[in-house]
């Protein structure tokens, strides 16, 4: 008995939906056949896009309903905008007579991305600028925000949340974070677009956050090989030029989207980060030091004051006298002369581990190395 095999026909219809599969194979394949270097990263996260960014806004507002936690009578500038606000409902007041313990002057900043779109959400932050204790409870009232050009971009309003709180009593308070600035999540509404059409650009600009001949280098290099052709080029140490390929002209989100994921191996110079509010180091994994020896000790001096008091003898002529005596000790550990050769980052460690450096003591050591040429690196202190 045969056994019936059928073959089934490979329609357009099957190629087309075989794609997506076949793709997820052909990544899968690549990815163990080329596993990504050990110290890739993406383009996207060391470099910025020239037009990619946020623009800042500001604005001047009210916030009400505080429970007596608002601005003082000393903030005049909050009585005036009040009545101000006010007459324009139509209400007369006496400026005098207002008390702002309920309402609090504050700054309104927002980021607009360049892409958004009037009708956009964005997260709003209110800073108190006067001398209220607390904005908790507070409500924002509609506030313009303005643009370094001085042109309204959108408005803000609402309730606003706080990260803490505050209690006071007639002998004690109790704070919890700060709590006179606060969000108001997706309180502000974008009006105004900014004038800038993406898509519409010949040429873009890749800004790289560290300045590097080497990595720029090689992200030209790695964008002409992913676009195929001499596109990408180099204008200085951190500025990269691309131009738009034919095939991307007026639809460059495909584009940039194989380009901020592209990876490289940043080539950065030797470094030694030194915070002596800290006492922290941060040693590069490309510091090199030369063969030198290293005897490192601390002093310590202490100075002890104390006081004799004097006292004569009964019906005596004599007066109390008070005899200051300064006690003074030296104290210097005796450490002994170690050879140290830090030809990779792990000697190194072993080699100052040896002498018993501590954090402290290796700022001193590191300057000194430094001052003596044997630090093969830059070492910034913050």
């Amino acid at each position: 008995m045969k056994a019936i095999t059928r073959t089934l026909p490979l329609t357009p219809a099957w190629w087309l939906s075989a794609l997506p599969l076949l793709a997820l194979t052909v990544a899968l394949v690549l990815t163990f056949v080329f596993p990504p270097a050990a110290n890739a990263v993406r383009i996207k996260d060391i470099a910025t896009f020239g037009g990619v960014r946020d623009n800042q806004l500001v604005g001047y507002g009210l916030v009400v309903g505080l429970s007596g936690t608002g601005d003082g009578k000393s903030s005049t500038f909050t009585i005036n905008s009040m009545a101000n606000m006010l007459d324009k409902l139509g209400v007369s007041v006496d400026r005098t007579a207002l008390k702002p313990k309920n309402v609090a002057a504050v700054m309104v900043t927002a980021k607009m991305p360049v892409s958004a779109q009037p009708g956009s959400q964005l997260d709003a932050t209110v800073s108190s600028i006067g001398d209220a204790s607390s904005l908790l409870g507070g409500v924002l009232l509609v506030t313009p925000l303005k643009g370094i050009d001085g042109k309204v971009y959108g408005l803000a309003q609402g309730a606003l949340a706080l990260g803490g709180f505050s209690a006071s009593g007639a002998a004690a308070s109790a704070q919890k974070n700060i709590t006179t600035v606060g969000i108001i999540p997706n309180g502000a509404t974008v009006e105004r677009g900014v004038p800038f059409q993406f898509n519409n650009q010949d040429s873009l600009t890749l800004h790289m956050n560290t300045q590097d001949f080497s990595t720029t280098q090689q992200v030209v290099e790695r964008l002409n090989e992913t676009i195929g052709g001499d596109f990408a080029s180099a204008s200085d140490i951190s500025t990269i030029r691309l131009r738009i390929p034919p095939e991307y002209q007026s639809n460059l989100v495909p584009l940039m989207a194989s380009i901020e994921n592209i990876q490289i191996t940043p080539d950065n110079k030797a470094k030694v980060v030194v915070d002596e509010k800290t006492g922290t180091v941060v040693v590069g994994r490309d510091v090199r030091i030369s063969r030198v020896a290293i005897a490192h000790g601390s002093l310590q001096i202490v100075v002890q004051e104390s006081a004799q008091v004097s006292q004569p003898g009964a019906f005596s002529p004599g007066q109390t006298v008070v005899t200051p005596q300064t006690d003074i000790a030296a104290r210097e550990e005796n450490k002994r002369l170690v050879l140290v050769e830090g030809a990779t980052l792990q000697e190194l460690t072993d080699g100052l581990n040896a002498i018993g450096a501590t954090p402290r003591d290796l700022i001193s050591i590191l300057r000194a190395l430094k001052a003596a040429g044997a630090l093969h690196a830059e070492l910034e202190v913050i």
